[in-house]
This record gives C-alpha cells, sequence and structure tokens, in this order.
C-alpha cells in the first residue's frame, strides 16, 4: 500500500512539473520583448541583403518594408512586374535603402537558375519564403476543385517546391558565414488535418517539418530557422476582412512575428493566434469534422468573399 501511494503520490508530481513547465513556456509567448530580445542591429548583423519571396502585397509586402526598416537591403520577388515595381518604388523612397526587382511565376517549372543567377553576388541575411497558393478562397471538397490536375501541380510547384528550393539556393551562403535567419510562413489551419482546404493545409504542413528539420540540422552554425504559421490575415487570401483581435493587418503580424524570432522552430506570430492554435488543437475532431460544421464554413466564406479563382501571393 505504501508503495502505491507512492507511486501516484510520484506520478501527481509529475503531472504537475510538466504542466508547470508547459505553462510557464506559454506564457513566455505573451511577453516576447522580454523573453526573446533582439538588438537593434539584428537584422543588418546577419547580412546585407533579405529575400522576401511573394512580396508584391500583403504578408510578403509587409516583411519587405519591415526588413528594410531595419536596415536591410531587399530583393522582392513575385510574378506581377507593376506591383512590385511600384513596392520597390515605396520601400526605397519611404526608407532609403536599396531594392531589388525578380519577377518570377513560382507555379511554373524552372524558373530556379535565373532565381539563382541574380542573387549569387549578394550577401543574404534573411530569407522570408512567404509565397503560397490556396487553390480556392472558397472551401471545398478535393474532387470538386475546377482544373484539378493542374491545381495540383501548381500547389506543390508554388508551396513546396519554392520553399526548399529559396533554401538550396541561399542556405549555402548563410553556412559559410555562420550565420542568417530564414522564416517560412505556414498556416495555422496545418495545425490539424483541414478538411475543404486539405491540399493547402498539407502543404503547410510540409513547410513546417521541413523548416523543424533544418533548424536541427543548421542551428549550431548560427543560423535561426522558423516556420510561423498564422490564422487570419486581412489579405486578398482572406478576402481583405476587416483587421479586428482575431484577424491582423499584415502590417501587424509581421512586427509581432519578427519579435518571436528567438522563440523556436515554430510560432503563430501573435499572442491571439498561438491561443487560436491551442484552442484548435483542443477541440475533438470528430466535432470539427461533423458534415453541419462544414457547410456553416463554406456558406460563410461564400458569404464573405465572391472570390473563386485559385489565389496565390
Amino acid at each position: 500500500m505504501d508503495f502505491m501511494e507512492l507511486f501516484f503520490s510520484s506520478l501527481g508530481a509529475a503531472v504537475v512539473v510538466y504542466y508547470g513547465v508547459k505553462l510557464l513556456l506559454f506564457s513566455r509567448m505573451l511577453f516576447p520583448k522580454r523573453w526573446f530580445p533582439l538588438s537593434k542591429t539584428f537584422f543588418i548583423s546577419m547580412g546585407e541583403w533579405a529575400v522576401v519571396t511573394g512580396a508584391s502585397e500583403g504578408i510578403g509586402r509587409a516583411y519587405a518594408f519591415a526588413l528594410a526598416e531595419r536596415g536591410m537591403n531587399v530583393v522582392i520577388m513575385s510574378r506581377t512586374k507593376e506591383t512590385l515595381n511600384q513596392v520597390a518604388k515605396e520601400i526605397g523612397e519611404t526608407t532609403g535603402q536599396r531594392v531589388k526587382v525578380i519577377v518570377t511565376d513560382f507555379t511554373k517549372e524552372n524558373v530556379f537558375s535565373e532565381i539563382e543567377d541574380q542573387l549569387k553576388d549578394l550577401n543574404i541575411g534573411v530569407l522570408v519564403n512567404n509565397v503560397g497558393m490556396l487553390p480556392s478562397v472558397i472551401p471545398c471538397r478535393f474532387l470538386d476543385s475546377a482544373d484539378l490536375d493542374q491545381i495540383i501541380t501548381k500547389v506543390i510547384n508554388c508551396n513546396v517546391k519554392t520553399m526548399a528550393k529559396m533554401c538550396k539556393i541561399i542556405l549555402p551562403g548563410m553556412e559559410n558565414r555562420g550565420k542568417g535567419v530564414i522564416v517560412n510562413i505556414s498556416s495555422g489551419i496545418a495545425s490539424i488535418p483541414f478538411p475543404l482546404y486539405s491540399m493547402y493545409a498539407a502543404s503547410k504542413v510540409f513547410v513546417e517539418r521541413f523548416s523543424q528539420g533544418l533548424q536541427a540540422e543548421y542551428k549550431a552554425k548560427g543560423i535561426i530557422i522558423q516556420a510561423v504559421a498564422p490564422f487570419g490575415i486581412s489579405t486578398r487570401m482572406a478576402a481583405y476582412q476587416k483587421p479586428n483581435i482575431v484577424t491582423l493587418s499584415p502590417e501587424d503580424f509581421v512586427k509581432s512575428s519578427l519579435q518571436y524570432l528567438r522563440a523556436g522552430d515554430k510560432t503563430n506570430g501573435s499572442v491571439c493566434h498561438t491561443v487560436l492554435d491551442w484552442l484548435l488543437q483542443s477541440i475533438p475532431l470528430k466535432i470539427l469534422y461533423a458534415e453541419y460544421l462544414l457547410h456553416i464554413l463554406q456558406d460563410y466564406v461564400k458569404k464573405r468573399t465572391a472570390l473563386k479563382a485559385p489565389i496565390s501571393t
């Protein structure tokens, strides 16, 4: 009897310690400036240039501005030349930093040799792999997607292949210099298998696992590699929903997310999205996968937007 009492007492103490440690680690996410401080020269100490994919609008544009405001020259990449040129002009006039524009369509094949040629002479300290493609902003079942064969290829090229290829191009220079930062943009919906966004969510799981694996491989080299998984951001992908406590503006989200660079190999980029991630993973999947909830999700998004075409940034 004494042994059983000792066993259960020890087990109870272990559970208390376990959850106490988890609570402490979670509480750190509420105060990133205190727990994960960055010096004013942190970004420019990584290198002279930052590279941002999908930088013509939304989160990518906000990252490009934020890094330029912190003293870095920036390379902005997307498929829309006119918009990129306008963003480059605005960054240059606002920050005084140099901006290099590379026009490319990441849904296509064989675009990376030209990109590598244009980046080879730059001292790149930060890479933000932001470009991504949502097959349809209206949630739908896998087989209901229009032009499914093309969509599969484009999603894999844009959301999966591009991130790996950009890391292949830029990571060797960081390894040689013993410093650098790579931020790979995932999505909060990758926290669970997500019906009606199955392919998009699965592609973002790759982003997270790839980032976490690379961080384990290259952390000792002085390189920070982090997956950032936001929920609602007021961008074209989210039909420009009005910012609120849950749906953040791209600028506010990026400002917040950069404070978490030393917080681990994956973050949600903000306090509210960290809480949302915890809540999502706490709900039983049987409830989330109920047919009536899936219909509610579809109806809600349809009311929010009339967009039905593939969305990419």
